[in-house]
């Protein structure tokens, strides 16, 4: 095989990266370099990070270290009866990538993935060591996310979390039937046991001894999962209800929903078409809704009689049709829950509305400047000058929130 360049290496690998979702910097306390020494810290002088409200990461070069793989996972192009072009960066290359490009500005921190090569053992020992050498050798404070090998040797896992901002690791499929049946190589109970290993770790970190020392910090901005949606039958139901699971097993920081994308020579059993994509945008709504608006699984999901989503409108909005009968709900009455429920209304609107009820009553006008989309929340509420009226129970109300119909081409 023809040498490659490290241009080319890189353009083979961090293509191959695109397949993962699970990448977000969010929550990190980050490591400090107040003694003006260390590269990437954000709470040194002169440094500033932006964080996206929905966890979205800032800049990370993201990259696996290799795309060669012993396991065979139907779904995956970097499977080893892939037909692709595969590359493999060494240790040190990884290294000089990292700092080098953030000298150049052009990241604020470091996604490493991998296939798996030799064994689970020797490619997690690998990944490692770029962190221990980014940390130890080059004084690297910027964020590093690690995508840890759930059958690697537990104290190497135990060392990338001293060493990563976060971990994560991935259950791949909704369901264990689904990854017997695609990925037969992978066995969900040891996921599970790898996921529940981080976690206690990460609170027997947080635990300060008799003689008031701190342990040092582990994956401080916790861990993460990735599920492939399309790939098998499973419905939004499935798919919520073990993201239900992961969360309050686990304590997942995020649980990431990437969409099935069809692959070349892939096996038959998997679908020819992907799902649409605003399933996957559809799926991270109603996750916010579970963890952030006190909506219960049931609620969401029994919307519609097939347990998915509905693709048309978002799940609040598609279950405030169907419940029509709690509104409108009145802004200067209304219980924090029911304010929550309103379609248009986000988290900080509500908290706006609570703290300003209590010193004045609030008119119409007031709601949009608090941040509401009253586009949507108009025909759900009343307020100071403002009564929906029959809009609430109009047959067609539905129709003004829904796309409309479009022509398909024949070509």
């Amino acid at each position: 095989m023809a040498v490659q360049t490290l241009e080319q290496k890189l353009a083979i690998l961090s293509d191959a990266a695109k397949y993962d979702a699970s990448c977000a910097s969010s929550g990190s306390t980050r490591r400090d370099s107040r003694d003006g020494t260390g590269l990437g810290s954000n709470e040194g002088s002169g440094i500033c990070h932006a964080y996206a409200p929905d966890g979205r990461c800032i800049s990370l070069l993201k990259i696996l270290m290799t795309n060669f793989c012993i396991y065979d996972c139907s779904y995956c192009i970097n499977r080893v009866s892939s037909n692709v072009a595969r590359a493999r960066f060494g240790v040190d290359e990884v290294v000089k990538l990292t700092i080098e490009f953030y000298r150049r500005n052009y990241i604020e921190g470091l996604f490493l993935s991998s296939g798996v090569i030799r064994s689970p053992d020797a490619t997690m020992s690998d990944m490692v060591r770029i962190a221990r050498k980014l940390r130890h050798e080059e004084n690297f404070r910027g964020y590093i996310h690690l995508k840890t090998i759930p059958d690697a040797a537990p104290e190497l896992i135990a060392e990338a979390g001293l060493l990563a901002d976060r971990l994560s690791i991935n259950v791949e499929l909704p369901t264990d039937a689904a990854v017997a049946q695609y990925a037969p190589e992978k066995k969900p109970a040891q996921i599970r046991k790898a996921m529940a290993d981080v976690r206690l770790r990460k609170e027997a970190a947080r635990e300060i001894s008799f003689g008031g020392k701190r342990p040092p910090r582990f994956a401080p901005a916790g861990q993460s999962t990735q599920m492939i949606i399309g790939a098998d039958g499973s419905n939004d139901a499935t798919v919520l209800g073990q993201s239900t699971r992961l969360y309050s097993s686990y304590k997942l920081k995020r649980v990431y929903y990437s969409a099935f994308s069809p692959i070349p020579d892939s096996s038959s059993r998997l679908p020819l078409v992907r799902p649409p994509l605003q399933r996957e945008h559809r799926l991270y709504q109603a996750d916010w809704l579970l963890r952030f608006y006190d909506f219960q699984l049931d609620e969401i999901t029994s919307v519609t009689a097939d347990g998915n989503l509905d693709l048309e409108v978002d799940p609040k909005l598609a279950w405030a049709l169907v419940h029509r009968g709690f509104f409108p709900v009145d802004v200067n009455r209304g219980s924090r829950e029911m304010l929550l429920r309103v379609p248009g209304f986000g988290v900080k609107t509500v908290n706006r509305i609570l703290t300003t009820r209590r010193h004045r009553t609030l008119r119409y006008e007031d709601l949009g400047r608090m941040g509401a989309a009253m586009k949507k929340a108009r025909s759900f509420v009343t307020a100071g000058g403002w009564s929906p009226g029959a809009l609430t129970d109009s047959a067609n109300l539905r129709a003004r929130f829904a796309p409309p119909p479009q022509q398909l081409s024949l070509f």
